[in-house]
C-alpha cells in the first residue's frame, strides 16, 4: 500500500528521490542489492522472508533500515555479509558478487560477539591478526592501540568484557570491526541494549568516526530519531512474509550534524512523523 503524500511542499524535493537521483548522477554504484529474495523450506511449505528487493548504496554513505520485527532487516544483512546466500538474485560489492562473508564487510552486532576470556586488547587483536598476517606483531599492536583509542579505551585495553559495561563493550566490537579497514561496516541494531545516555554518547561517536573515515554503513535500527541523526538515507521495510522496500527517505540535515541544532528544525519533526505514519499504517505488503 503506497503511502499517501503528507508532506507539506518546503519538503518535497528533499524527501523523495530528485534529490538522490541529482546526487547519485556522477557517483558508481557501490553496494548493490539486485532483485534478492529469501525463502525457506518449512513444514508447512516454503516461507518467504524478503521478496524482490533492490537497493542501490553509493561509497561513503550512511545509510539506515528500518521496520518492524519480522521484515527480513537482519537476513538482508547477512546476506551483504555474506552469511546468508539469496534464493533469487545477487547482492555485489564494487561489481563483485558476495558468496561469503569476507573482512572487507564488518559486522557488530548488538551482543557485542567479544570473547570472555580475552582482554579488549586481545579481542582487537585477533581480527587484526587474521586478516594483516604478513604485519609485525609490533605493527599489528600498533593498530588495536591507535583504534580502542579511536573508541575512548586505551585505559581499558587490558580488561576482559565481564569488567567493561555494555556500552564499552560496544566500542570494543566498534574498533575491532574497524581495525581492518572494512569497505561496508554493518551494524545489526547496535545500540539496542544500551541506556539511553550511554546510547546516545556512541551515536555521537561512531558518526564522529564515520565523518573522518567516510566508510559505507549500513545499520538497522528500530529507533527513527536515530536512523534521523545519523543516515544519509533511511530504508523503510513493509511487513512481512514477503517483505519488500516499501519507502526510502532522504535525510536532508547538513553534517557534521548536532544533536539540539536536529531537534530544533521543524523539518526534523516532520520527516520522524512520515517515518512514524509509514511504520503504523503504510507498511504492509501487497502479499
Amino acid at each position: 500500500m503506497p503511502l499517501p503524500n503528507t508532506l507539506p511542499k518546503p519538503m518535497q524535493s528533499l524527501t523523495t528521490s530528485s534529490r538522490y537521483t541529482e546526487q547519485s548522477q556522477n557517483r558508481e554504484p557501490f553496494l548493490i542489492v539486485d532483485r534478492v529474495s529469501k525463502t525457506y523450506a518449512t513444514p508447512k511449505g516454503p516461507y518467504t522472508v524478503l521478496e524482490g528487493v533492490d537497493l542501490t548504496i553509493f561509497e561513503s554513505e550512511f545509510v539506515c533500515l528500518i521496520g518492524h520485527s519480522g521484515c527480513g532487516k537482519s537476513t538482508l544483512l547477512d546476506m551483504v555479509s555474506g552469511f546468508r546466500k539469496p534464493s533469487t538474485g545477487e547482492v555485489r560489492l564494487q561489481g563483485r558478487q558476495i558468496a561469503r562473508p569476507g573482512p572487507d564487510r564488518m559486522v557488530v552486532f548488538q551482543n557485542y560477539a567479544l570473547l570472555p576470556w580475552k582482554t579488549a586488547f586481545e579481542n582487537v587483536y585477533l581480527g587484526v591478526n587474521a586478516v594483516y598476517p604478513e604485519k609485525s606483531k609490533k605493527e599489528k599492536a600498533e593498530i588495536v592501540r591507535s583504534h580502542l583509542a579511536m573508541v575512548g579505551l586505551e585505559e581499558a585495553a587490558n580488561k576482559r568484557p565481564g569488567q567493561l559495561s555494555g556500552g564499552m563493550k560496544q566500542r570494543v566490537s566498534i574498533a575491532r570491526a574497524l581495525s581492518i579497514r572494512p569497505q561496508v561496516l554493518i551494524l545489526d541494531e547496535p545500540f539496542g541494549a544500551l541506556d539511553a545516555i550511554t546510547k546516545e554518547e556512541l551515536q555521537e561517536e561512531l558518526l564522529k568516526i564515520w565523518e573522518e573515515h567516510k566508510i559505507t554503513v549500513l545499520m538497522i535500527t528500530h529507533d527513527i530519531d536515530e536512523a534521523l541523526f545519523l543516515a544519509d538515507r533511511i530504508v523503510m521495510m513493509t511487513n512481512g512474509p514477503a517483505a519488500k522496500i516499501g519507502e526510502v527517505m532522504n535525510v536532508p540535515f547538513s553534517r557534521p550534524r548536532e544533536r539540539a541544532q536536529l531537534l530544533e528544525d521543524p523539518h526534523y519533526y516532520t520527516l520522524r512523523n512520515h517515518a512514524l505514519d509509514y511504520l503504523f499504517s503504510g507498511a504492509v505488503s501487497s502479499h
